[in-house]
């Protein structure tokens, strides 16, 4: 911790001397993969609106626990959750910590055989006992779908869900609500009181006001794709036509009083419109912007600002003092990524993590008051001169097209000649960051440099970009990752005949498709929970549920439904020139397992080298410390065992 006396600028100054304790030397050795493998030592922080006290998901003596400390650091509570997958942490009031968890179940009667339901635990401070919020309603089977936030009134705290029972029952009509029903919960009575219904025959959003009361509402209709958006005396404030659903209900807006919604039409830029809640003409705001994040106020509810879209994080605030606490604390800490987690009421109080070259991902509390910086601890314990630096490089590709990527490289070796690994991103609606990247950085400790291209489809770069994706699955899409390894050969930076391409999800679909739709320019490839079969994928998602969106929206993403049996690995399984690793969690409700399983089947009976890794009670997320490590130790083995590191070709 450093002290300070001058407030603005003296900030900046014990930030900066902050930074220079960020984690250790470097060791002769580099880190065992557990060290990469494992889920990050700290994974989450949230600070209490008083800012006096936080809570954090951490490996404490090796195991996994939630842990609450005040203002000494002293703890207040400690309670294991080993392998629960906490997806987020919240508070109310200074006296409950809500955590956020996933389960995948078995469901029946419907066109998937298992789902993954959430659970919003509550855990009092005082010692009473823990309690699930829909825990005394059997009847919301469907668990908590979405959360909508906490709000305090009359000295009470409440928050706000979204549930569903999935009731079989074909006389009870909530069975077709796509987007369920409200719910306001007390959160010391644990009494739950439906707010707002469902909407039959489409889906629903709202929009809750520092009272408690629905605001906005948003229905979207599948069949035509009309959307309306009406206030809380059912009138209509806007509506229009979007068949692919891009719309959506932001927030409470900036201006008093006014609600904003999102739009993108066809071939057009998403938009943001802020409409008066009582009635009037829409207006356009931040139309030069492009937004990564918004950001509200935890009272008012309302829009404050927002983090834009970029390879390093930048933030906007509309209030002064905010922009004047976020701008000091970006300012100190040069040459990382600094990202903003959370924040006190006040907003003089920060928690953010940095990131980037030398920095495994710190965590901080940054108290604007006193001018103390503090650091909370690291994600991974890696010293800072075994983080293999990363930047951002920019090549064409065939057609012409920049592509920006990420290039990472092994720490303390000259960029020259390298053996590379390709590593595409999921989504295909995504991209990556000049950031800490556990996957990239496990590679670079093994003497590889890693390539991972925001292709065209990626998302992070305008709307024309993403939808240059569109019907380029196999094709321009995958000739994006293939013109990255020429260019960086080009450069002399790495050795195009020693490469292999690696990826999850749609980066595994593309790492098969570079060695079954491409030749020549791979020794090896691993599929992480990857799509081969892009028919029976299309066909499979069109099914659930019947819905006209989705299958709109598939139709738009692959190309018309051109014949996709010519951009399915599984189909050219006898072209296979590398050998293939496969490696699928049985629980992924993303992709199926059947798309690895049956892809094995394939090249077995083909006579191709392949080898399947089966991830029991693993999702598509890779959410469990000891599946996750068994899956980097397999992908980084059969990568030194088909691309060696440390030997020439």
């Amino acid at each position: 911790m450093v002290c300070i006396d001058t407030f603005w600028r003296a900030l900046g100054t014990a930030l900066l001397l902050a930074v220079a304790g960020l984690p250790g030397q470097a060791v002769a050795a580099a880190p065992p993969l557990e060290a990469y493998g494992k889920l990050p030592a700290l994974e989450r922080v949230a600070m209490s609106p008083s800012g006096e006290r936080i809570a954090m998901i951490g490996d404490v003596e090796g195991v996994r626990r939630l842990v609450v400390l005040d203002q000494q650091k002293k703890p207040l509570i400690v309670v294991p959750v080993e392998d629960a997958k906490v997806r987020g942490l919240y508070w109310a009031g200074e006296d409950r910590v809500l955590a956020y968890k996933s389960d995948t179940k078995e469901i029946f009667g419907f066109n998937v055989d298992r789902a993954e339901f959430g659970t919003m635990v509550v855990i009092p401070l005082d010692g009473s006992p823990m309690w699930q919020v829909f825990g005394k309603y059997p009847e919301i089977r469907g668990g908590v779908q979405s959360f909508r936030g906490i709000q305090q009134r009359g000295g009470k705290y409440y928050g706000y869900f979204v549930g569903n029972s999935y009731t079989l029952d074909p006389k009870d009509t909530r069975q077709v609500c796509r987007s369920s029903v409200l719910y306001e919960v007390d959160l010391q009575t644990q009494k739950a009181s439906e707010i707002a219904p469902c909407f039959l025959g489409g889906y629903r959003t709202w929009v809750v006001g520092p009272d408690g009361t629905v605001q906005a509402t948003m229905d979207f209709t599948s069949l035509d794709g009309k959307w309306i958006v009406r206030n809380a005396k059912g009138d209509h404030i806007a509506e229009g036509t979007s068949l692919l659903g891009d719309v959506g209900l932001v927030g409470l807006g900036a201006t008093p009083g006014t609600v904003i919604y999102s739009e993108t039409p066809k071939n057009g830029d998403t938009r943001w419109f802020e409409v008066p809640l009582a009635g009037g003409e829409a207006k356009e705001i931040l139309a030069d912007s492009s937004l990564d994040e918004s950001f509200f106020d935890s009272n008012t509810r309302r829009f404050t600002g927002y983090r834009q879209q970029g390879d390093i994080p930048a933030y906007t605030f509309f209030d002064p003092f905010r922009q004047k606490v976020i701008n000091a604390a970006v300012k100190a800490f040069p040459g990382v990524s600094v990202q903003l987690q959370d924040w006190n009421d006040a907003f003089d109080k920060l928690v953010v993590m940095t990131e980037g070259p030398g920095d495994p991902q710190t965590w901080w509390t940054v108290d604007i008051r006193t001018g103390n910086a503090a650091e909370i601890g690291n994600s991974y314990l890696i010293g800072s001169a075994d983080v293999g630096p990363m930047k951002m490089v920019h090549y064409k590709a065939g057609d012409g097209l920049d592509i920006p990527a990420v290039l990472t490289l092994p720490p303390g070796r000259e960029a020259k000649g390298l053996p590379v690994v390709v590593l595409p991103h999921g989504g295909p609606h995504a991209r990556d960051y000049p950031a800490f990247d556990w996957w990239a950085q496990a590679f670079a400790s093994r003497g590889y440099a890693v390539l991972q291209p925001n292709f065209r489809g990626s998302s992070g770069y305008g709307d024309d970009f993403r939808r240059a994706g569109h019907g380029e699955w196999g094709r321009k899409m995958q000739t994006d990752l293939s013109d990255g390894l020429a260019y960086l050969a080009q450069q002399g930076i790495v050795d195009a005949r020693r490469a292999c391409i690696v990826g999850a999800s749609y980066g595994g679909y593309a790492a098969l498709a570079g060695v079954t739709l491409q030749q020549g320019l791979y020794r090896c490839a691993v599929a992480v929970s990857g799509v081969s079969d892009v028919a029976k994928m299309s066909v499979e998602d069109s099914d659930a549920g019947s819905d006209p969106l989705i299958r709109r929206a598939l139709k738009e993403e692959l190309g018309a439904f051109k014949d996709l049996r010519a951009v399915s690995p599984i189909n050219f399984a006898d072209k296979a020139d590398a050998p293939i690793l496969l490696i699928h969690g049985k629980d992924d409700t993303v992709v199926k397992y059947e798309q690895s399983k049956d892809m094995a089947a394939a090249l077995q009976q083909a006579g191709k080298a392949v080898e399947l890794v089966t991830l029991a009670r693993e999702d598509h997320w890779l959410s469990r410390s000891e599946t996750r490590l068994a899956m980097i130790q397999a992908v980084v083995a059969f990568v030194e065992k088909w691309n060696p590191a440390d030997h020439a070709p």
